[in-house]
């Protein structure tokens, strides 16, 4: 009789675990946790229960919702920043939750940003590549300067990174309900963007009305509807609060008072001045404890001129109080107004200087500088290397695109002109690194599929 050899059959189980922790290994919501754990720790050693700056503007604001409204009654009406963060945070302060962990939630936004970034970047480019660009994302520590403290930018980044990965759904979406189900959701979230950073309100409708025109025209491509019906619903989305604005001012599509001194502030035609938005007279030690929130350990912080070199502050006394004292009577849309008169002259009378502030803006929103009669610190200096990474690229993947454009993708290009109609409209009034940051995500999205359209790289030589 012959030997019988064993075999050792292949245990299904053994391999259904194996398959199981690779995905899991291979899981956004996994592979990224170390980032949450980070900014956690990050907010809790940074921050501070003194509220500073626009801190003040949302905790005053999400306090007035809870009391049945946003803006004072006219005509000192103050729509200064839009709903949407402050509706966030009156959930805290309506629960009487410490505001802390309402700060807390930044760590959840910047880490929701990156898993959205890398499940849009997986319906187009390989595994590899969404990683090293979601890493970039993660390790991109400009955004830090704004996660321990109270401001929009890191919801406003996790609403960009969500929003990226909707419209990339709702463009591949091959059936109808497939595209109400992204589309729906797509116009929802650009219409809460919207009333978290109003300029996008401005951006909504520049696109809507350019998608209706072609839809209209040119009905045989059927993205153009895609487009139009998703914009529309961001402009219902925002219509409660254009109701009430239009209520508050009697004027359609009215997004926010603060315009007027920012443009006016851009508009300096001074020797020495950059354009950079330095403070609202209105905001003085008088008016500001008026509007101090009185929570569980939270006070008013006022702001300071620690940054200004001598004489720097007597110089914007001499440049601008004559102004000041022209508008301080004049409230809510006056003062608006007022501002933009004076914006209107200056650009009229100096438009060479008005050019040159731009450019100074596109210095500040990439790298922060420069800036006004202020001390230049090496900080500065720490904003190159990540937003110059980001800038070459950006320029670099222009060339293949611009080559390519037919061939584009539709949602690819939309989100372009999204990020393109922002920085435009944020070059003309006054703005700082803080309006880089938050599209981050779309600026990287972009040039990861443009490159990876065009571009195939080898790390082993041949």
């Amino acid at each position: 009789m012959g030997q019988y050899k064993t075999i050792d059959l292949p245990d299904k189980r053994m391999n259904k675990t194996v398959i199981k922790n690779k995905s899991v290994f291979k899981n956004p919501w996994v592979i990224f946790l170390p980032f949450l754990i980070f900014y956690c720790i990050y907010v809790i050693v940074f921050y501070n229960k003194t509220l500073w700056g626009d801190e003040v503007r949302h905790v005053q604001f999400a306090t007035n919702l809870l009391h049945g409204y946003f803006s004072p009654p006219p005509p000192k009406i103050m729509l200064d920043v839009g709903p949407g963060y402050p509706l966030f945070l009156a959930f805290f302060i309506g629960l009487h939750i410490p505001l802390f962990f309402a700060c807390l939630m930044n760590a959840v936004f910047n880490y929701l940003a990156i898993v959205f970034l890398f499940k849009a970047l997986r319906e187009i480019v390989s595994f590899k590549i969404a990683l090293i660009f979601c890493i970039f994302l993660g390790c991109y520590y400009n955004s830090l300067e704004f996660i321990a403290i109270m401001y929009a930018e890191s919801i406003t980044l996790f609403l960009i990174s969500l929003i990226v990965f909707l419209l990339v759904k709702s463009f591949k979406a091959r059936s109808r309900k497939e595209f109400k189900k992204y589309g729906l959701l797509a116009g929802i979230f650009i219409g809460y963007l919207t009333l978290t950073k109003i300029i996008f309100g401005y951006v909504l409708l520049i696109i809507l009305i350019g998608s209706l025109a072609l839809w209209i025209t040119q009905k045989k491509y059927f993205n153009y509807k895609r487009c139009s019906i998703i914009f529309l619903i961001a402009l219902a989305t925002t219509s409660p609060y254009l109701i009430y604005s239009y209520h508050l001012s009697g004027r359609l599509f009215y997004w926010g008072t603060s315009g007027g001194i920012n443009m006016y502030w851009m508009s300096s035609p001074f020797e020495g001045e950059y354009g950079n938005w330095v403070y609202n007279p209105r905001y003085n030690s008088t008016i500001l404890s008026e509007n101090t929130y009185h929570g569980k350990g939270e006070q008013l912080d006022r702001r300071h001129t620690d940054n200004f070199i001598p004489g720097g502050e007597d110089s914007l006394i001499i440049h601008h109080q004559k102004d000041f004292e022209k508008i301080k009577n004049y409230y809510g849309v006056q003062e608006d107004d007022a501002y933009k008169k004076i914006v209107m002259k200056n650009i009229k009378s100096h438009p060479i200087k008005y050019i040159e502030n731009c450019f100074s803006n596109v210095g500040r929103i990439i790298f922060n500088y420069p800036y006004s009669y202020t001390i230049q610190k090496p900080g500065t200096l720490l904003r190159l290397p990540m937003n110059g990474i980001i800038i070459v690229l950006l320029l670099f993947s222009f060339i293949p695109a611009l080559i390519n454009w037919r061939r584009l993708a539709f949602g690819a290009r939309l989100i372009l002109l999204m990020v393109l109609l922002y920085l435009f409209g944020t070059v003309l009034g006054s703005a700082e690194t803080r309006m880089f940051t938050p599209i981050v995500p779309m600026l990287l999205f972009w040039i990861a599929y443009v490159l990876n359209k065009s571009i195939k790289i080898k790390l082993k030589f041949q």
